[in-house]
This record gives structure tokens, sequence and C-alpha cells, in this order.
């Protein structure tokens, strides 16, 4: 009868020691808007107007604490099959474990992006799409609506020296490294990777998405 306790020793033992080697840093992959967009269950634009210290509903796991952010919806962009509002996003509460620290004030803006832990609840963290509203471009803003998601068959390699060049012709290059030295740059602020009618993708830019016929361009 003593197995039981004793597994769920273990397991909280083997738990403690993963977070205590993730406590050195947070680690994510570069990724393009896009990406980040379409590796999200949610992407939702939002305020904050609160925030505490909570325990998750597991109670053998009571001591592991998270930050709940109260927010107020503003607009969603993704996850609605999944929720038709939002009250509260969690974040793990030091940045070494990759939480993200926001601005509580109910006014300040943010865009949002997470997935869905199996209680219902909304994880957010630092290698998710988080950023506030006003840093966005306005083709960022623009490509949330649609445009992202046209593109999310398509893949975005990171180029980082030269030579590199295409695979396949759903690929799109990221050159913003080798251009601006920041994975910030010109592709990231006002570009996306969009699927043609034949298939292939390459990258646009403009005010409203492709229609049918699909503008060529050049990687910038």
């Amino acid at each position: 009868m003593s197995t039981v306790p004793g597994l769920l020793s273990l397991v909280l033992l083997l738990l403690t020691l993963r977070l205590q080697e993730l406590v050195e840093a947070c680690s994510c992959a570069p990724a393009h808007p896009q990406q980040a967009f379409c590796n999200s269950e949610i992407v939702i634009r939002a305020k904050i107007a609160g925030e505490k210290m909570v325990s998750p509903s597991n109670s053998s796991l009571s001591h592991f604490k998270m930050i709940q952010y109260e927010i107020k919806l503003v607009k969603m962009f993704k996850g609605f099959e999944k929720f038709k509002d939002i009250q509260y996003v969690y974040t793990p509460p030091y940045s070494s474990l990759c939480g993200v620290k926001l601005e509580a004030n109910n006014k300040a803006q943010y865009l949002l992006s997470g997935r869905v832990w199996e209680d219902g609840r909304v994880m957010i963290g630092l290698c998710d799409f988080i950023e506030p509203w006003d840093n966005l471009s306005m083709s960022q803003k623009k490509s949330l609506n649609h445009r992202y998601d046209m593109g999310c068959d398509c893949r975005i390699s990171r180029c980082y020296t030269l030579p590199c060049s295409t695979t396949a012709e759903n690929e799109c290059l990221w050159t913003d490294w080798l251009t601006d030295k920041s994975l910030n740059g010109h592709q990231a602020k006002h570009f996306a990777c969009i699927k043609r009618t034949d298939g292939s993708c390459s990258w646009y830019r403009g005010g409203s998405p492709p229609e049918k016929e699909f503008m060529d361009i050049s990687d910038p």
C-alpha cells in the first residue's frame, strides 16, 4: 500500500530536480511572428486588469505557484473553436522558467499567444508571441486577422550565413539576421509567407490579403 505515496514522492522529486535545471535560463528557438501564430492554440489582444499568485488545481502540485493574470479580451484572432471569452491567462512566476511579466494596470494592451492545458487554462510564456500592442507594426496587426493563417502550411527557414537557399516550394527564407543582425527585422515586421494557388509559398507584403491571383515578389 505504500507504493503509491512512494511513487508520488519520486515524481515530485523528479519534477523539482527538473525545475532546478530550468532555473538556469529559459531557452526558446527563434520564430518568425507567423510561425509563433501558427504554433499557438490561442492568439488574442487584451488588457491586463490584475494579477495574483495562485496554486495549480492539482493538490499534489500545490507548491508550484503560477501567476494568474486577469484580462479583458479586446479581440480574438485564433482559438474561436475553444473559447468564446477568456478571463485569465497563466504563466510561471520567474523568467528563468519562461514566465512573462506584464503590466497589470488595465491600460496597456498586449498581443498574447499561448496554449491550452488539459484543465482548460490558457498558458503563456516567453517562447510565445507576446508583445505590447503598440509595439507591433501595422503589417503585423493586419496579418493577425487573416494573412498569417493563410501561410500556416508554409515553412519559414532561418538563414544565418551565406549561402542559403530554399529546399522546397513551400519554403520561405527568413534572412533578418543577415540583413539587420536581428530576428525582429524587416521580414518579421512587414512580411508573411503565404501559400499561392500553385501550392508554392512566397513572402507577401501589402495592405489587404492577396486575392486568387497572387502577386510574385522576390525575397526581401
